[in-house]
């Protein structure tokens, strides 16, 4: 190789083959290191890196334009546990059963190459290459392009606040991390000190790869209050208006998303007006609102939760904590949403972090009665935000997901085992008996979503209410994802109201008690009620709508 300007280095001696595995031996070094950008790394991340030609690829999805923010229903997963097969491939199969859900995005959990076969995804490691154990990249080019085909568009989890701790050989190539800020995961990279121009170009590329060479629709960035940088322009400004330039060369629509606990309007917020001008954010207000109020739970930052009136404030205004003091941070925390379109905002009642950072990796199915999981689908799914729902949510999975890795290096399996242990007695989180083995390859299987309850009586039930909900969502699209609703609340009978003052002029009632209540109010004669989650062809008790004087214990209507 030749060096260049700026301290890299070229080769040019044509196109060589697919598959042909090269590796790097630096000045300093008699080991050959994997290519930090390499594209494909077959052999694991320890070893030669791999020619990957993603043009090769026949797209067949021309006609694909892309998300559409207003109508947007994500559907996280986990490659490896999805299927028993664990693979890209084996996705494709369930896709059309998700379309006819009422899903539009799939999310995909980070698929950059991490160490070993079993991993969350955010100990990756190689971020331009496509984890060797669910089928390469050429079984993602394949799994977007049939996706797109059945009118779904694929965002992808990318990790750009750290890297893994085992086969990072990135910091050898140039001072890519930085010891003036610390993430809880690993060094942070370095977007604002010496020589970091090279590493910002390092990670927008990266997430113009995926747009550009993979057809995705949207990134999901992970965590990003440990994004750290004081430049002028923020990365994940910059980050946006790049991927946006490529999006609209693309004639599509691309979406960059923010997931984040801090409850920062500037990451949505335009950049003329002092944001970073993100298409949407991650609000976890509303979970922990539904979570407290139907658990009866107070640990670690629940305890900041469990009113009626915190949810109706977080399905009224997106963030609870806007500005107020929470007991749990002990200070301030987050700012106003005020008029910022509700659709920004991200909001769900499973995600991988609010399940898997349960000590035992718990799933709502197993935590509430069939009434009140019936009653949380209603209010996620006739809320303003965006909603996600995590896989196997919407028949009720009872499988765990509790944290999982599989590393190569003993000593860091035994480091994640104190971990783990230590992060749940530092949230004060009550479990009983022992934790489950991150390192175990049962605790992988563990995870595996049960398909087969789908298609049982109560698994039929649940899954005909989310699609019915998801169909009304649809018909409506545009009501509940541009302007706050009036939300009204009964605490004195544990009730409230949402009401959406516009053409739709819909209304939303929730009894969150185990008693009914008389109806908040009188249905006049020119309005019907269209759907309650305790109809009995959803498993509940309310045969006939026609009678609505009272709503049943956990009734949504």
């Amino acid at each position: 190789m030749q060096k260049v300007e700026n301290g890299f280095f070229a080769w040019s001696g044509g196109e060589p083959r697919e598959g042909l595995r090269y590796a790097y031996l630096l000045d300093d070094s008699q080991h050959e290191l994997p290519d930090p950008a390499s594209r494909w790394q077959p052999d694991g991340v320890h070893r030669p890196s791999a020619v990957f030609l993603p043009q090769r690829f026949s797209w067949t999805d021309q006609d694909w334009t892309g998300l559409d923010p207003d109508d947007l229903v994500i559907y996280e997963l986990h490659v490896g546990t999805f299927t028993p097969q664990g693979t890209f491939a084996a996705i494709i199969e369930r896709l059309p059963e998700l379309r006819e859900l009422g899903i539009t995005a799939l999310e995909l959990m980070p698929i950059a190459q991490f160490p070993g076969e079993r991993n969350w995804g955010y100990d990756g490691v190689h971020p331009y290459a496509v984890q060797n154990s669910y089928g390469g990249p050429r079984e993602l080019q394949r799994l977007v392009n049939a996706a797109h085909e059945n009118q779904l568009g694929v965002i992808l989890d990318v990790v750009y606040n750290h890297l893994g701790p085992e086969g990072n050989y990135l910091g050898r190539f140039g001072p890519y991390f930085t010891d003036r800020y610390h993430t809880p995961w690993g060094a942070a990279f370095n977007f604002d000190g010496r020589d970091s121009d090279p590493v910002r170009k390092f990670v927008i590329d990266n997430a113009c790869m995926w747009v550009r060479d993979f057809h995705i629709d949207g990134l999901r960035l992970d965590a990003v209050q440990t994004v750290y940088d004081f430049s002028a322009k923020h990365i994940l400004a910059e980050l946006q208006e790049e991927v946006q330039a490529l999006a609209a060369e693309q004639k599509r629509w691309v979406v960059v998303i923010a997931e984040s606990n801090q409850n920062d309007v500037r990451l949505v917020t335009p950049p003329e007006l002092g944001g970073y001008g993100l298409d949407g954010a991650w609000s976890d207000d509303f979970h922990h609102s539904v979570h407290a109020l139907l658990t009866g739970e107070r640990d670690s930052y629940y305890i900041d939760f469990g009113e009626v009136a915190q949810l109706a404030k977080a399905a009224e205004s997106v963030f609870v904590y806007d500005g107020c003091y929470s007991p749990f941070h002990r200070r301030r925390h987050g700012n106003r949403v005020n008029d910022l379109p509700r659709c920004r905002f991200v909001t769900c009642l499973q995600n991988q972090d609010q399940v898997g950072n349960r000590p035992h990796g718990d799933r709502l199915a197993t935590l509430l009665e069939p009434a009140q999981r019936r009653l949380a689908a209603g209010l996620l799914l006739t809320a303003a935000t965006t909603p996600l729902l995590f896989m196997g949510e919407e028949y009720g999975e009872t499988s765990p997901f509790p944290f999982f890795v599989s590393f190569l290096d003993s000593r860091l399996a035994d480091a994640v085992r104190r971990g783990r242990r230590l992060d749940a007695e530092y949230l004060k989180l009550r479990f009983t008996g022992e934790l489950p083995d991150p390192a175990s390859p049962a605790t992988f299987d563990s995870a595996k979503i049960s398909w087969e309850l789908k298609d049982s009586a109560a698994g039929r039930d649940l899954r005909a209410l989310y699609r019915d909900l998801l169909a009304l969502r649809h018909k409506w699209s545009r009501f509940p994802c541009r302007r706050a609703p009036d939300v009204h609340v009964s605490e004195s009978v544990s009730s409230l109201v949402i009401e959406y003052e516009d053409e739709t002029r819909a209304l939303v009632c929730a009894n969150l008690s185990p008693t009914a209540v008389p109806l908040p109010f009188d249905i006049p004669a020119e309005r019907s009620a269209l759907l309650s989650t305790e109809s009995t062809k959803y498993g509940g008790a309310r045969p006939d709508l026609a009678d609505l004087r009272q709503l049943l214990p956990w009734e949504l209507v």
